[in-house]
């Protein structure tokens, strides 16, 4: 994801990364041949002129642009919907990791073993990084063993679903912390509330990942934009003439794009260039919870690992 500050119009008109144009030019450079070819037969294979048959051959375009419009807008605000509830969620993860971290460190009724908190501390974060890589099905075996104890690496790692397992060792340790007298059941509860939230966390950011927008709705949109788009220039000849491939490339780039960054919203958990910047996010998560131990920041992530910039 590429957060930037407000740019001045003129360069908001040049922004080139972050935006779907790359992906787009060759369609685009498609349907600027489609144009041409629109404007050569008409010039030469089929010179009548329809205005003077009577014939509107703008009015069928102008009806499917306004369904088609409707539609876009339609897809483009579900899939928004589930981009902000990914953030939303990953937001809720960085406030229970910093109650956990809390009380963690201010609960228990007697100073236990810097082990033993250790332990905790190193498994909750630890827990974004597995979340992370669970969404977007890499190996997370490089970062789990940098934060987890070898024992405890292992058994998370022969795991199917490895956030859920640091969850049930998380609770492992509330109630060994529970057993030797060093939590109070409020104490307990309080543990136990935060812990739901973060299984709150995973389960919607698994069904946001594995539930996807239909797919014969997608196809249809994606069906209609391209015969639109590349049926247009036919439409728009006889009427602009030799400007048509300018305003049917417009056109084509206004309906293409919002149908691409739709695509991209609707899977937040990706690599794209516009989804959630999931590798940042950990390490402020993680960062978080060290400011809170009194421990030094983590580096950020270095631009060639992590693609990502959070300004």
């Amino acid at each position: 994801m590429i957060i930037r500050p407000h740019l001045h119009w003129f360069r908001m008109l040049l922004a080139w990364r972050g935006s779907v144009l790359p992906q787009l030019l060759p369609r685009l450079f498609l349907i600027f041949f489609i144009s041409i070819i629109a404007l050569a037969a008409h010039d030469h294979l089929l010179p009548v002129n329809l205005n003077r048959l009577n014939l509107n051959t703008t009015a069928p375009f102008s009806l499917v642009g306004i369904a088609l419009a409707v539609f876009l807008g339609f897809r483009n605000n579900a899939s928004y919907d589930r981009w902000w509830e990914a953030r939303k969620l990953w937001g809720q993860l960085l406030n229970e990791s910093r109650s956990l971290t809390r009380q963690a460190l201010t609960l228990p009724s007697r100073e236990l073993p810097k082990e033993d908190t250790a332990e905790f501390l190193a498994i909750l974060s630890a827990l974004p990084h597995a979340l992370r890589h669970q969404l977007r099905r890499t190996e997370p075996r490089d970062d789990l063993a940098a934060r987890l104890p070898g024992a405890l690496f292992e058994r998370v790692m022969a795991a199917r679903y490895k956030p859920a397992m640091l969850m049930l060792c998380l609770g492992e340790w509330v109630r060994r912390t529970a057993r030797a007298g060093a939590l109070d059941p409020m104490a307990v509860l309080a543990f136990d509330r935060n812990l739901s939230g973060l299984s709150d966390v995973i389960g919607g950011c698994e069904r946001i990942a594995s539930t996807p927008l239909p797919f014969a709705y997608s196809v249809m949109i994606h069906r209609t934009v391209y015969f639109f788009c590349a049926s247009l220039p036919f439409g728009l000849v006889d009427s602009i003439g030799i400007f048509t491939p300018v305003f049917a490339v417009f056109v084509a780039y206004t309906f293409m794009a919002h149908e691409a960054i739709a695509s991209q919203l609707e899977e937040p958990f990706g690599t794209d260039d516009n989804d959630l910047a999931l590798n940042t996010m950990s390490v402020v998560i993680e960062d978080a919870m060290r400011d809170l131990r009194g421990e030094p920041a983590l580096a950020p992530p270095q631009p060639g690992k992590d693609r990502y910039q959070w300004d």
